[in-house]
C-alpha cells in the first residue's frame, strides 16, 4: 500500500539546537499513528515541517506517493493535511467563524458556515458559538475551535497536537469514536500526546523521538504505558511520593458567597461559590473548559476585583478588592493557563521574565533592576527545576512548552507562597516533566502552603489532590474527597448530568467543609 505520508531522512537545525536528526517515518491511509517524546525531543518541529509551517534543511516529503516540491501551510492544506498546534494559530480580535473561513478555500456564506460550525461542533461534543470573538475564549474553548476548523476540511492527514487535555473523559470517548470513523474512511490521523492510556487505546503505531532522533517504534497496544516511557525518557520515571495530608486548622483560602456577573456577554457568570483551601493540602477544581474557571480565578488572584471584600479571604483577610500585586505581597502566588503572553514575554530573556514577579527578591532597587541578582535568580530556577535552556539570556519563546511551564512554576514557588492558584499545570507537558511539576505541588503543600490546581486533567487530579471540586455553568459542587469518588462521577458533575448535588455523600461531605 502506498504511504499516506512518507518522510525520508529529515534534517532540521537551528542555531545551537539539533531539532530534528534524519528522521524516516511512514504513515499508511487510515493509520493512526502517534509520536511520542519528552518537551524538546523534536516533535512540534517535525510536525511544522509536515504542515509546511516550517522547511527542513534536508530530506523529503512524499504525499500519497508523490514528492512534495513546493511546501507550506496552503500547499499542505490543498493536499489534504490539517493541523491542530498545540499553541494556536487564531486572531484574537475577530470571531470564530471569521477565524475559520480564513481557511476556507471555496466559495462560502458566513451564515451558512456558521450553521456547520455549530452542527459539526455539538455533533462531536465540542459546542463553541460562532460568533463569540476568540479573545473572549479560555484555552479549552479555542482548542474546540481548531479542531472544528480542521474537521470541516474534510481531511486526508490530520494532525492532533495534546487533542484531548480539555474534554471530560465522556467527550474523549466520543472525539475517539470520531477519529475511529475517519480513519476508517481512509484518513490518516498523526497523533501527539502524552497521555499514553490514550495512545494505547486509540493508535495503531508509534514513533518514539528524543533529542530530535527516532529512538524506536512500537504498537501501543501491545505495549505498556510504563515500556512507552521509557522509551521516551530513556529512563523509569520517578515514582510519585503523595504523603498524607495534614491540612492547617483555619483555611488558608475561605471564598464564601461569591458571585459575579460575566465580564463580557460571552462570558460566564458566578453563582453563590463556597469553598476553602487549607494549608498542607492540594484542591482541585475540575470542569469542562468555558464553564467559570477564568471568571473564578482573575477574582481569586487580583486580576479581577470585587466589590464586597469579604467573599475572598486568605488567611482571615478580606481581599475581594485588594489587587493582584497586594495579594502577592501577602503570600498568594499564581501560575496562569496562558504560558506565552500571561505568564511570560515570549521575546523577553528568562532573566526578565523572572523579574516580573519576583522583584521583591532583591531584584529591583529604586526603580532600578539589578542585573547580575536577575540572572543570578533566573539561572537559579533554571538548575532547580531542570529546565532545558540556554542559560537565564534565552528567550522564552525559545523553551518547549513543558520546559517554560517548569521555569514559570520554578519562579512562583521561589517567592514560598502560602497560597498557590495554578491553573492547568501540565496542559501540553511531557510525561517527564509533568510527573516533575506534579511532585513539586505536593511538595510544596506538605511544606504547608495551601495549593489549588485547576485542570482539565482528571488523571492529574486524581493523581495529585486530597479534594476535588467540579465547576459546571458557573457553579462549584459540593466537596469530593479523592479516595471516594472515581472519574464517572466527576465527568457526570462537569456535564451536569449528575446534577447539583445528586450523589447522596454530598450534604455530609458540605458539612464536612
Amino acid at each position: 500500500m502506498t504511504p499516506r505520508l512518507e518522510l525520508r531522512n529529515i534534517c532540521k537545525t537551528y542555531p545551537g539546537v539539533v531539532a530534528n536528526d534524519d528522521i524516516s517515518m511512514s504513515i499508511a491511509p487510515g493509520e493512526i499513528h502517534a509520536v511520542l517524546g519528552e518537551n524538546g525531543a523534536g516533535k512540534s518541529t517535525l510536525m511544522k515541517i509536515i504542515y509546511g509551517a516550517a522547511q527542513a534543511d534536508s530530506g523529503t516529503i512524499h504525499c500519497d506517493g508523490q514528492l512534495v516540491e513546493t511546501h507550506n501551510p496552503a500547499s499542505s492544506r490543498a493536499l489534504g493535511i490539517e493541523m491542530v498546534y498545540q499553541h494556536f494559530a487564531l486572531f484574537e480580535s475577530v470571531t470564530v467563524v471569521e477565524n475559520i473561513a480564513l481557511s476556507v478555500s471555496s466559495e462560502f456564506h458566513l451564515e451558512s458556515l456558521a450553521s456547520q460550525i455549530t452542527e459539526l461542533s455539538q455533533r462531536y461534543g465540542m459546542p463553541i458559538d460562532p460568533y463569540r470573538r476568540v479573545h473572549d475564549l479560555s484555552v479549552g474553548e479555542r482548542q474546540r475551535v481548531e479542531i472544528v476548523r480542521c474537521l470541516l476540511q474534510a481531511p486526508k492527514l490530520l494532525i492532533l497536537d495534546e487533542p484531548t487535555s480539555v474534554l471530560t473523559p465522556q467527550a474523549v470517548v466520543k472525539l475517539f469514536e470520531t477519529l475511529r470513523q475517519l480513519a476508517a474512511e481512509g484518513c490518516s490521523i498523526l497523533y501527539i500526546s502524552h497521555k499514553l492510556d490514550e495512545v494505547q487505546e486509540l493508535c495503531d503505531s508509534a514513533t518514539v523521538l528524543r533529542n530530535g532522533r527516532v529512538t524506536g517504534t512500537a504498537r501501543p497496544r501491545e505495549s505498556t504505558s510504563v515500556e512507552l516511557a521509557r522509551m521516551m525518557v530513556g529512563s523509569d520515571l520517578p515514582e510519585m511520593r503523595l504523603n498524607p495530608s495534614n491540612p492547617s486548622p483555619e483555611p488558608v483560602l475561605d471564598v464564601r458567597g461569591l458571585s459575579a456577573p460575566p465580564k463580557d456577554r460571552y462570558g460566564i457568570g458566578l453563582k453563590d461559590i463556597s469553598f476553602c483551601v487549607h494549608g498542607g493540602e492540594i484542591v482541585g477544581l475540575a470542569g469542562v473548559s468555558g464553564n467559570g474557571q477564568a471568571e473564578l480565578i482573575s477574582l481569586l488572584s487580583g486580576e479581577r476585583l470585587h466589590p464586597q471584600a469579604d467573599t475572598i479571604r486568605i488567611n482571615g483577610r478580606p481581599v475581594g478588592r485588594l489587587d493582584a500585586a497586594g495579594r502577592r505581597r501577602i503570600g498568594t502566588a499564581f501560575v496562569p493557563e496562558e504560558r506565552l503572553g500571561r505568564g511570560a514575554v515570549p521575546p523577553h530573556a528568562l532573566w526578565e521574565n523572572a523579574i516580573l514577579t519576583g522583584h521583591r527578591k532583591g531584584l529591583v532597587r529604586n526603580g532600578l533592576v539589578n542585573r547580575p541578582k536577575a540572572r543570578e535568580f533566573a539561572g537559579s530556577i533554571i538548575e532547580r527545576f531542570n529546565v532545558k535552556a540556554n542559560g537565564p539570556g534565552a528567550s522564552a519563546q525559545s523553551l518547549s512548552g513543558g520546559n517554560l511551564q517548569k521555569f514559570i512554576v520554578g519562579r512562583e514557588i521561589e517567592l514560598a507562597p502560602k497560597l498557590f492558584l495554578v491553573a492547568q499545570p501540565t496542559w501540553g507537558v511531557d510525561v517527564g516533566a509533568a510527573a516533575f511539576l506534579r511532585q513539586t505541588l505536593i511538595d510544596l503543600s506538605r511544606a504547608g502552603a495551601a495549593v489549588l490546581v485547576v485542570s482539565e486533567e482528571l488523571d492529574e487530579l486524581f493523581e495529585i489532590c486530597d479534594r476535588l471540586l467540579v465547576i459546571c455553568q458557573g457553579q462549584v459542587s459540593a466537596p469530593l474527597h479523592t479516595a471516594e469518588t472515581d472519574r464517572e462521577e466527576v465527568g457526570l458533575l462537569m456535564t451536569r448530568l449528575g446534577g447539583q448535588g445528586s450523589d447522596k455523600r454530598s450534604g455530609e461531605l458540605a458539612l464536612q467543609d
